[in-house]
């Protein structure tokens, strides 16, 4: 009897098996002829990833309980999750000829990293008579085909990004595939199993190398059975899906005040269609917000991003990236390893810190706050430092959103009034006054008033003695001084853009303080703008902004 053929589904993202349709394609074709097919569905684990990519423990805990989940609902249709171990294209070569492979199927990523890799397996395929079939369900909308309603560029505001998405179909999310009949779901065991019949078992924690007992509550599980409970539960406070407003919500409450659904989004865990079509089922006929501060609005946001990134090139980069403001950015190790470890003196901006490394989620307001201190705020340090602190320590750390949301918050892209600063102060008093926030996550400051908890150098050494924190000692000194920085901070920005502008328009304007990371070339000096006439119209637009800068100035 000739052996059968293997239809394989390599699962990446997309770590589910509700609204799955490059899954759903594999199955159906073993359900259509189960004495002619079999099926395979795989995740390849590369040992070696960790080498180059920044995963902390609470995304490995996330992904290894996400990947038993997975095995176990592949089970509930008869099939079973195989993890293969090893770098995808060279594993792949041998997998194709050992269980004799006629079909790959896998969902499309737009990240660089997964272009360059699958475009490596799509040749192997193409050699070992493999077909291969690609799904786009990451997103709800194709970003070439809105990158292709706007003249062949991405859409830079979210407002235009949402006009395009405005006339496209929104897929409706498939089920659950029907499981498999008994004669498709024992494949035949390769050499390896018969060798080893555990050989293809999800990976333990340890196997992951990390320790799981020294780590602290794992606050959000991983896993589409996780996923598909939290969104069930929140959809069902149904008075509270319509009133959200992303601004309106607390970056500092003691428990989430949002969703938390980003990191089964990131994953895949929950399908993006799933998660919107349940929304406007559930605001149908109700007064409801509106984007983008909805739910359905930060559904969009991400969308955007996805749409941006699939683009443009280095667009995880400053140098390179065509929509990125080139700004001098210092650095400086021992703020950023401070800023990193929650080691800044402001405690609302510690705090924040210390429960991203402890839980490995923080509020999008949260990051806001924390983000723009590292950036244009106070400490003048590139966002391309945050990004890889927040790819490292994040659970729904997400390629294209991380990138993203640093351009914006440190106004290198999308968002440009960068006078408008955050302070590490008031911020955060808004919504905590007590500062029962920053107890909690600093603790040495937990028996400070409410008066001077986010300001505790403002008590007297002898206040500080009778609290038991000693400013300097117990709870470090703040590193830079915000209320005169950030002034400092709007003029290097003002700068920055001012030398933008010059090269945009044709010339550059003659600075030799510049450093070559903000676009210059190093040891030369800059030309002069060139052009009067475009200067004197662009004189009234120059006035309007140093006028602004400086009316916010006088209000600090």
């Amino acid at each position: 009897m000739a052996k059968r053929e293997t239809i394989v589904h390599w699962f990446r993202k997309g770590l589910r098996i509700h609204d799955n349709p490059a899954l759903t394609v594999a199955v159906d074709k073993v359900r259509a002829n189960p004495a002619k097919y079999c099926l395979r569905p795989i995740f390849v684990l590369d040992p070696g990833i960790r080498k180059w990519l920044r995963v902390g423990p609470n995304r490995w805990r996330f992904l290894q309980q996400t990947l038993a989940n997975l095995d176990e609902n592949l089970r509930s249709i008869n099939s079973r999750l195989y993890v293969v171990r090893g770098n995808p294209v060279e594993v792949f070569p041998k997998l194709f000829a050992d269980w004799n492979v006629s079909l790959l199927t896998y969902e499309h990523d737009i990240e660089p990293y997964a272009v360059k890799r699958d475009s490596t397996v799509e040749e192997q395929a193409r050699k070992h008579r493999v077909e291969v079939h690609i799904e786009k369900s990451h997103t709800i909308f194709d970003p070439e085909a809105i990158v292709k309603k706007n003249g062949g560029k991405p859409p830079l505001t979210y407002q235009r990004y949402a006009t395009l998405a405005s006339a496209c179909k929104i897929p409706q999310p498939l089920p659950v595939p029907q499981k498999l009949p008994a004669q498709a779901t024992a494949p035949e065991e390769d050499e390896e199993e018969r060798k080893n019949p555990s050989c293809y078992d999800p990976p333990t924690m340890e196997e992951l190398e990390v320790e799981e007992a020294s780590m602290g509550r794992c606050k959000f599980p991983g896993g589409e059975s996780e996923a598909l409970r939290r969104m069930n539960e929140i959809l069902s406070r149904k008075a509270w899906v319509c009133k959200f407003e992303k601004p309106n919500t607390s970056p500092n409450s003691l428990e989430p005040s949002t969703t938390v659904l980003s990191p089964y989004l990131k994953f895949g865990c929950l399908s993006v269609r799933l998660f919107y079509s349940r929304i406007a089922e559930t605001i149908k006929g109700q007064k409801h917000s509106q984007p983008p501060v909805s739910l359905i609005g930060q559904i969009m946001w991400r969308e955007f991003y996805y749409c941006v990134a699939a683009v443009t090139p280095n667009y995880d980069k400053m140098v390179g990236n065509s929509i990125c403001t080139q700004i001098d950015w210092d650095t400086n190790k021992d703020h950023l390893e401070a800023w990193t470890h929650g080691r800044t003196g402001y405690p609302f901006i510690d705090a924040i810190m210390r429960q991203l490394r402890q839980e490995g989620w923080i509020h999008h307001l949260a990051r806001h706050a924390v983000a723009c201190f590292l950036t244009r705020g106070d400490l003048w340090i590139s966002w391309e430092e945050g990004q890889r602190v927040f790819e490292e320590l994040l659970l729904d750390a997400d390629w294209a959103l991380n990138a993203g949301n640093w351009m914006w918050l440190s106004a290198s892209a999308f968002f440009h009034q960068y006078f408008r600063v955050y302070s590490p102060v008031a911020f955060g008093k808004k919504t905590d006054p007590e500062g029962k926030f920053i107890k909690k996550y600093v603790p040495e400051l937990a028996r400070f008033p409410a008066g001077i908890i986010y300001e505790p150098w403002k008590a007297n050494l002898e206040t500080q003695k009778k609290l038991g924190c000693i400013i300097g000692k117990d709870y470090p000194n703040r590193i830079v001084v915000h209320e005169d920085i950030s002034k400092v901070n709007i003029q290097r920005m003002s700068a920055a853009y001012k030398r933008n502008k010059a090269q945009k328009d044709g010339g550059t304007e003659e600075d030799d303080s510049v450093s070559s990371g903000s676009g210059g070339t190093p040891g030369k000096k800059r030309p002069s703008s060139t052009g009067s006439t475009a200067k004197g119209k662009a004189a009234p637009k120059k006035r309007k902004i140093e006028a602004t800068i400086e009316k916010f100035l006088k209000k600090k």
